[in-house]
């Protein structure tokens, strides 16, 4: 064990003991002058610390020395009513601060309880309350401003979990010291009754046993009495102290007292005023006017002195700013940092300031923590940090997307307009200005707030600004999400998963696949918009296929119909009937033909002409669908849908291909088309 758990446990095996073992007077007078000891260490503590939850285990504390005190209370109570003699510190508590006479020490008493249960305690009983309500109202806000800093690059990972960690403490040091306060309101009670309890049974044994008269007995035992009680009281009243100033620090994170003088007497002005005041008042009324001059005179001084400090401060400080901008100057240039490519960054002009801007009512960074949210849930990956970045040289009310620092695409929206769009069978047109919707290219027009509720009341869709540009944004992250999946975030993904299946992934990574190849598999699923949240299914594909083959986009169609549940709710609507098209066994065959297999991977040769005259089918076929308001779907045989897609992903980028192994028996097709020559 260590020193301080020794030293905390004898403490509080001090305190039991006591309630139960007598001890003599030398002894408890030791004990009385610690118990003074540690009220005043607690007292100077929470004057000085910076941070109030530097001292986070104050409502522990503030428990252990009240049953300290209590038993304390018992042995000298014990000692007064047995020998009369409770040693010196109680003694002379009576004596000595109650001026030897018991109504004396009984006024003082009286006084010191009032002040610390009246006072002090209903205080910090109040304030302790509402900071612990508006501590816990205030979680939600401030860790919706931690995910916005995240977002926007402001704070690291490491750095947003350790405010929301000093979130929650704050709101458990507040919430405890709202009951801790209860500790020492029920310790000025409980001496207050200690103290009657003491007077009343002292005055009694010295009549019955010591042979005194009521006004000796009382007299004698009135100043144990209240000397005890005092040497109590004081201690609690430090405490009480201790817990008021911890729980009404205003600065979080500042030297306490250096604050408090400087705001106090900080102001040159109110010094002299107050110099005037108090001569004007010695000099015009019967009070004392050497004392009320003299510390007037003081004041005006000590104003003059704070207003000259202050000008020397202003100079210093213009001083070292000149100097700190000299030294920026001259100093080079650190281009290491302009090195880093953030992977998705959002640049807009000033006029979509507002949006992004907390203060000015903008949710565009929450809307942003949203969409990554939403990708987790639907791919089953985790989306690197958005940056947001205004852009001067872009227009008021332009922005730009950038995947990995290069602009893949742009919009532009009007401020304090919405968009309408035409679902396809709103006859009823509204006036605006036309324009196309960002994210799919859709004919849009841009209405006033006054049109919004008449298109909404037509049938239009009508968004606005914000939501606009978070459509934008996600589709541009799921179209290129597979290349944001990066070495490390399959480790980690791998690491998530090793928490739980450690067999697996031990027999996967490395023994079987390198994390290169895991990669690519990851990859090729989430490029056709296959979720990999379910990694324990994948992994275990692999793991049954990899000893077979490392091709990867083999396994991948091995990973593909292992995932059919999920694919076949994705695209297959239950309790309906699909269209889709088919692809003529003969043509599934020249593919097959014309795959060349090299170390490198598989490769098509498929004659130039063959492939444009299968390309105007695949169109053809495409466009009977999309004509039926219908999502283009081709369905192959399992070993052809790999190199179909291959083929038709640079004429149909949005073509979904499956193969029947990727849907699930329940499900039906309906072939609406066939792609032949």
């Amino acid at each position: 064990m260590k020193k301080a758990d020794i030293g905390v446990a004898l403490y509080l095996l001090a305190a039991v003991i006591f309630l139960i073992v007598p001890i003599n007077s030398t002894l408890l007078d030791v004990m009385l002058a610690l118990n003074i000891s540690i009220a005043l260490i607690v007292l100077f503590n929470t004057l000085f610390v910076k941070e109030v939850l530097d001292m986070s285990f104050f409502p522990t504390l503030l428990l252990f020395t009240t049953i300290f005190r209590i038993s304390l209370n018992v042995s000298s109570t014990r000692l007064i009513l047995t020998t009369g003699a409770p040693g010196n510190v109680v003694e002379t508590f009576g004596s000595f601060v109650g001026g030897g006479d018991m109504i004396v020490g009984a006024v003082v008493f009286i006084i010191l309880i009032i002040i610390q249960f009246v006072v002090i305690n209903k205080g910090s009983e109040r304030v302790a309350e509402v900071s612990a309500r508006f501590t816990l109202d205030a979680m939600p806000g401030k860790q919706m401003a931690i995910d916005a800093d995240l977002n926007t690059g402001a704070i690291t990972e490491t750095q947003a979990r350790e405010r929301r960690n000093k979130i929650q403490e704050e709101a458990s040091f507040f919430g405890s010291m709202d009951g801790a306060t209860k500790y020492v309101k029920g310790d000025a009670t409980a001496g207050l009754i200690i103290t009657f309890v003491n007077l009343i049974g002292g005055t009694a044994m010295g009549m019955m046993r010591g042979g005194l008269d009521f006004s000796e007995a009382i007299q004698r035992y009135g100043l144990l009495t209240m000397g005890d009680g005092l040497c109590s009281q004081i201690p609690s009243l430090l405490i009480s102290l201790s817990t008021g100033i911890l729980v009404t620090k205003a600065s979080k994170n500042a030297d306490f007292s250096n604050i408090l003088v400087k705001q106090l007497f900080g102001i040159p002005k109110a010094l002299y005023l107050v110099g005037g005041s108090l001569i004007f008042l010695g000099a015009v009324t019967p009070l004392n006017v050497v004392l009320f001059a003299a510390l007037g005179a003081a004041f005006i001084v000590a104003g003059r002195m704070v207003d000259k400090n202050i000008g020397i401060e202003n100079i210093e400080e213009e001083v070292s700013q000149a100097e700190t901008e000299a030294e920026e100057i001259r100093k080079p240039e650190n281009v290491v940092s302009l090195l880093q490519v953030d992977p998705i960054e959002l640049e807009f002009g000033y006029g979509i300031i507002p949006l992004a801007d907390v203060n000015q009512g903008g949710d565009l960074l929450d809307r942003v923590v949203m969409i990554r949210r939403q990708i987790a849930l639907e791919l089953g990956t985790v989306v690197p940090i958005i940056r947001l970045r205004d852009n001067i040289q872009l227009n008021p009310n332009q922005y730009i997307i950038k995947i990995k620092g290069i602009q893949v695409t742009e919009g532009e929206i009007l401020f304090d307009h919405y968009m309408a769009m035409n679902p396809g069978y709103v006859e009823e047109e509204i006036t605006g200005i036309p324009t196309f919707e960002p994210s799919f290219h859709l004919p849009a027009i841009w209405i006033t707030e006054s049109q919004r509720e008449r298109a909404e009341s037509l049938g239009y869709t009508v968004v606005d600004p914000p939501s606009i540009i978070a459509t934008h944004l996600t589709e541009v992250i799921r179209s290129h999400i597979a290349e944001l999946l990066t070495r490390q975030d399959v480790q980690n993904l791998v690491n998530n998963l090793k928490e739980s299946n450690p067999v697996l992934v031990d027999e996967l990574v490395p023994k079987l696949l390198g994390l290169g190849e895991i990669q690519k598999v990851l990859q090729n699923l989430l490029s056709e918009g296959i979720s990999i949240r379910d990694l324990l299914t994948i992994f275990e594909t692999l793991a049954d296929h990899a000893p077979a083959t490392r091709d990867t986009d083999v396994l991948t169609e091995y990973a593909r119909q292992s995932l059919k549940r999920a694919i076949s709710s994705k695209y297959f609507p239950a309790n309906e009937t699909t269209s889709v098209i088919t692809v003529d066994p003969k043509i599934e065959q020249e593919i097959m033909g014309s795959v060349k297999q090299t170390e490198q991977g598989a490769y098509l040769t498929l004659d130039p002409e063959r492939t444009k005259a299968i390309m105007a089918s695949v169109e053809e076929e495409v466009a009977k669908l999309e004509n039926m308001g219908k999502p283009a779907i081709i369905m192959t045989s399992p070993i052809v849908r790999m190199y179909f897609k291959k083929l038709t992903e640079d004429y149909f980028k949005d073509l979904t291909v499956l193969s029947y192994n990727e849907v699930e028996s329940n499900v039906e097709l309906q072939s609406v088309g066939m792609v032949t020559i």
